[in-house]
């Protein structure tokens, strides 16, 4: 048995250049371009398998603009949560809460993909080993809030029971591969997951994050670690795509957001 739920849990507001790189640019013929703003949905999935249940990603903590982010990192992104959005209330929706996740999977460190993992005391958390070690270095060598870079000091302090770094590729449960997809950070951690009745699904969570950066062409991401590691995480999304014959859900692509099935319904 294997199923999964998508778990709505708000969205964020930023400058679309943060989403797409160069989406808003002046030119000699037009100096004063406007820029434009775009939400991105914040999405976690909720794994149900024989032995128990799986959270992959966190989403961002529900007091992030109540001081819990750095005000650099308030002024560039707004979250917006409804109570029903809260993360405890979409496991509710799945008939569940926090204390039954044995294990999380963090795909990366940033802000929105870690707030919540103080809910999950008594999990294992598994992380993409280089970008672990980047964050942590990232924060803690300097208080300059501006040079963190989509990490939050706060979340990234939260003890946990275990964090296990990853490097290599395997299958979590029957069914459910971790992959590496670095580039967007020095390390990121995506979901092919292959259902009975629906197929296969694609996570790629911000190695791909919209369908116009996912093309074809590719587009690069605002942030951006590195280029060419990025764009191969890309065409490796798309060979596994057709490999499977996948379904590939971006990470924050507000109008695909909309269409999704999310919790309490099941895919299975």
């Amino acid at each position: 048995m294997l199923e999964f739920y998508i778990l709505d849990t708000g969205y964020l507001l930023t400058d679309k250049n943060n989403v797409v790189a160069g989406s808003t640019m002046a030119t000699r013929s037009n100096p004063d371009v406007k820029h434009t703003f775009y939400r991105l949905p914040v999405m976690n999935i909720l794994i149900h398998h024989d032995n128990g249940w799986i959270l992959y990603d966190v989403g961002s903590h529900p007091d992030a603009m109540k001081g819990h982010w750095p005000n650099d990192l308030q002024e560039g992104y707004q979250l917006f949560q409804t109570i029903e959005q809260r993360p405890e209330v979409q496991l509710a929706l799945c008939g569940i809460t926090p204390k039954d996740i044995d294990t999380v999977i963090l795909s990366h460190m940033h802000f929105d993909h870690t707030g919540n993992i103080h809910l999950y005391k008594d999990a294992d958390v598994y992380v993409p080993k280089a970008d672990f070690e980047f964050s942590q270095s990232t924060v803690h060598q300097t208080t300059d809030t501006t040079k963190y870079v989509g990490y939050c000091k706060k979340d990234l302090e939260v003890p946990v029971r275990q964090y296990i770094l990853v490097e290599d590729e395997f299958e979590i449960v029957p069914g459910v591969e971790v992959i590496n997809l670095p580039g967007h950070t020095p390390g990121l951690l995506g979901l092919v997951i292959h259902l009975e009745q629906e197929g296969t699904y694609i996570f790629p969570m911000d190695a791909v994050y919209t369908c116009e950066i996912y093309g074809p062409p590719a587009k690069a991401s605002g942030l951006l670690h590195n280029r060419s590691e990025y764009f191969k995480s890309i065409e490796k999304v798309r060979m596994l795509e057709k490999k499977y014959n996948a379904t590939v859900i971006p990470a924050h692509d507000w109008d695909l957001f909309q269409t999704l099935k999310k919790a309490p319904f099941c895919h299975r």
